[in-house]
């Protein structure tokens, strides 16, 4: 196993020019921060602050009773949320062995991972993909074509991972009408010294390591640190691919006052890949008959790489006031980077000599920085004899991005002699220097407000709305320069609740959210963006003293202003004919969602979910058929009793419907590519020596399941994991 380390410093030298703001948030609050820890003598009481959210871990439930601002800026629990809210716990984390955010995704209800490639996936919910990546719930767009390791993001650093289904413009402004996905971090909030240390062997010569402390720092408690570090390392079950990644988290918590709390920190994630596949493997022979390779087949040369980064910088001050009014301000910093190094094999050999696949070489340097800023303010308010929540906000998002390209020299087109045979032996290009290829600036400001108001004890309206000021620029070679601007942007959002009892709430909401388009009509103005109108009801619950919360819904969402081709033509780029677009319905989501997680019995934690939707264009028409329209999700452990007591036990199934896309064969003839339902099935055992040390073991895709992504682009699949396991150590202290 070909063993690399980080060999990049925490940090970055660039960053400090770019942390102003998080540099002038902590200066701010150090002269109150110097006289908290004056008073560490013990004059001060030992007071906490909670913030602005309630943690997971240590609970041992698969659900949580605490706040929530994914959907809403309100701080709602699960049951007060008049939306589909899944959040992944700490400890379902811990019993899946969930250590990136593709397999928390692929364990969430009502979401679906499309993983087309090794380094490169789309996450989808509802028939749409997901484009928001929310910290802290301060939103994040990726840009999934220009992969800087987002599919690995590490779990290591987050209490929970939160995902709202539907559209959700209210918290997250532009995107697509599917879900949002929330990553919350890890508190320091501990009042003395505790911590784990894992240790991890896997399949395919895979090892992971972590360790996490948390401690006080002062005698006073009132400033507390934590600091993460993970590392793992391993090969894969695909023919010359390994991987390596490096977390390293450090967070703080400051008591200014009894009433103000100091929240900074800062991340880094590195994952180094060796032999990653661009693209996928050939459906088709050239003979126009399907192929069936072995899951261990790559399309990738012996050199090739694909190494990522992510450093993030974050800082927030929240001051809670005589009425209960708590006002904040956040500031998050995040800088991507991806230098890859690929081998791209197009085309259909031939059945018998393997010839026929062409070769084409490139490299590229992407980097992305993500500025965000966010003052907030929530509180009750008196109003006809009752008490109402009242939140309000401003929010601003800059991203800027930046690719460039290697020329591979003396050629970047070649031949596969025959890939039937094929070891990824091929010679690597000499690199030429680098050259611009796109850059792109988004911008969003926006300010928001919400209120729910307790119309009568069972009866309770939420009205909220988020108006938007948009702006994007750029270019990218081979493509026309895009200047969008859009003000005032209203995103509306209604709810109602009912409680029918004291463990049962219907609930209906109403929302939108909007997508620019850089398509154009005949007058070179681009096409209005597209809305995404999101209707959903349903009734949800909590029983047995609220350590389980179940829901069922139904949805609809209809997506108006989609830009589609006409067949007329303008002049582009360098001369050549630019299609004239027009807006005009697009798909209509429709579907039904059940859903359970959390205690059912002392001992018994359960997460079960089924999804089921249909998705089809204005003239009746199914699209997206990459995407399954039915998913099952259940996972469930119990911990034995009486002799066996330190024994945990548990398994699960994720089913998921048939998919399918239709292209030309090598033949020029219409053929499907199809994937028919299949189910993957997992166990799982613990067994807790005493309450500090704990052995465990996760069995993965127990049945061997054959199975894959489909890049339907360009008729290719990527087949995904077989039989795996880990063995786990872990020790608390």
């Amino acid at each position: 196993m070909n063993k690399r380390v980080l060999n990049k410093p925490f940090g970055h030298p660039e960053a400090p020019g770019r942390l102003r703001t998080l540099t002038l948030c902590i200066a701010i609050a150090m002269p109150a921060l110097a006289h908290a820890q004056a008073q560490s003598a013990g004059t001060l009481p030992e007071v906490r602050v909670t913030g602005s959210t309630e943690t997971t871990e240590g609970t041992g439930s698969y659900t949580t009773n605490g706040p929530s601002n994914t959907a809403t800026p309100l701080g709602l629990t699960l049951r007060e949320t008049p939306q589909s809210v899944t959040v992944i716990t700490q400890q379902r984390i811990e019993d899946q062995n969930l250590t990136n955010i593709t397999e928390v995704l692929n364990n969430t209800t009502g979401v679906s991972v499309n993983q087309y490639e090794t380094s490169r996936a789309q996450f989808v919910s509802r028939g749409f993909d997901i484009n928001t990546i929310m910290i802290d719930g301060v939103p994040t767009t990726w840009q999934q074509p220009w992969s800087s390791g987002e599919i690995f993001t590490s779990t290591a650093m987050y209490d929970r991972i939160e995902v709202v289904r539907g559209a959700t413009g209210l918290t997250t402004g532009a995107g697509d009408p599917s879900a949002a996905v929330n990553l919350v971090r890890k508190r320091a909030s501990s009042n003395v010294f505790t911590g784990s240390v894992e240790l991890e062997g896997g399949s395919w010569s895979t090892g992971r390591a972590m360790i996490d402390l948390s401690t006080p720092v002062n005698e006073a408690k009132t400033f507390r640190a934590r600091i993460v570090g993970e590392y793992s390392d391993g090969d894969s079950y695909i023919r010359g691919l390994s991987k390596s990644n490096g977390t390293l988290f450090a967070t703080f918590e400051a008591d200014l006052t009894p009433n103000t709390l100091l929240t900074a920190g800062a991340g880094r994630q590195q994952v180094d890949s060796k032999g990653p596949m661009w693209g996928g493997l050939p459906v088709w022979y050239a003979e126009g008959f399907r192929t069936n390779w072995d899951r261990s087949t790559s399309t990738a040369a012996d050199w090739t790489r694909w190494d990522t980064t992510y450093d993030q910088y974050f800082a927030s001050i929240s001051h809670r006031l005589a009425n209960n009014w708590k006002i904040g301000a956040a500031y998050n910093y995040g800088e991507r980077k991806a230098d890859s190094h690929l081998l791209y094999l197009s085309g259909a050999p031939t059945f018998l000599t393997g010839e026929g696949m062409g070769a084409f070489a490139a490299s590229y340097k992407v980097k992305t920085t993500q500025d965000d800023f966010a003052l907030t303010a929530a509180g009750p308010i008196e109003l006809g004899g009752r008490t109402h929540e009242l939140a309000f906000g401003y929010n601003s998002q800059t991203q800027k991005f930046n690719a460039d390209s290697r020329a591979a020299l003396p050629f970047a087109v070649g031949m596969v002699p025959n890939f039937n045979l094929w070891n990824g032996v091929y010679p690597e290009p000499i690199w030429g220097p680098l050259t611009p290829y796109g850059n792109s600036e988004t911008k969003q400001d926006a300010i928001y407000g919400a209120a729910r108001f307790n119309i009568t004890d069972p009866f309770k309206v939420i009205i909220g709305a988020r108006v938007t000021d948009f702006r994007r620029s750029g270019e990218e070679m081979y493509s026309s320069p895009v200047d969008q601007k859009y003000n005032s942007e209203v995103t509306p959002y209604v709810g109602l609740l009912y409680d029918l009892t004291k463990q049962l709430t219907w609930y209906g909401s109403y929302t939108d959210i909007f997508q620019p388009q850089i398509q154009q009509d005949i007058n070179r103005n681009y096409i209005d963006p597209i809305k995404g109108e999101s209707l959903e009801t349903g009734i949800k619950g909590a029983f047995l003293e609220n350590q389980l919360n179940a829901s069922a819904a139904i949805f609809q969402i209809k997506q108006k202003n989609l830009a589609v081709a006409t067949t007329q033509t303008i002049p582009g780029l360098g001369g050549l004919p630019q299609t004239v677009y027009r807006a005009s319905d697009g798909a209509t989501s429709e579907g039904f969602e059940l859903e359970a997680n959390g205690e059912i019995s002392r001992g018994w934690n359960i997460s079960a979910g089924y999804t089921q939707y249909r998705l089809k264009d204005a003239d009746g028409r199914d699209v997206n058929t990459i995407y399954p329209r039915k998913l099952l999700k259940i996972f469930t452990t119990y911990r034995l009793d009486g002799a066996l007591s330190g024994l945990t036990i548990g398994g699960g199934v994720n089913w998921q419907g048939s998919t399918y896309t239709d292209a030309l064969n090598p033949l020029g003839l219409v053929q499907r590519i199809d994937q028919g339902s299949f189910a993957l099935v997992s166990l799982m055992a613990r067994y807790d020596f005493n309450p500090r040390l704990s052995l465990q073991l996760n069995v993965n895709n127990v049945t061997d399941e054959k199975y894959y992504g489909m890049f339907d682009a360009y008729s290719q699949i990527t087949y995904l994991a077989p039989r795996n396991a880990t063995l786990t150590m872990r020790y608390r202290f």
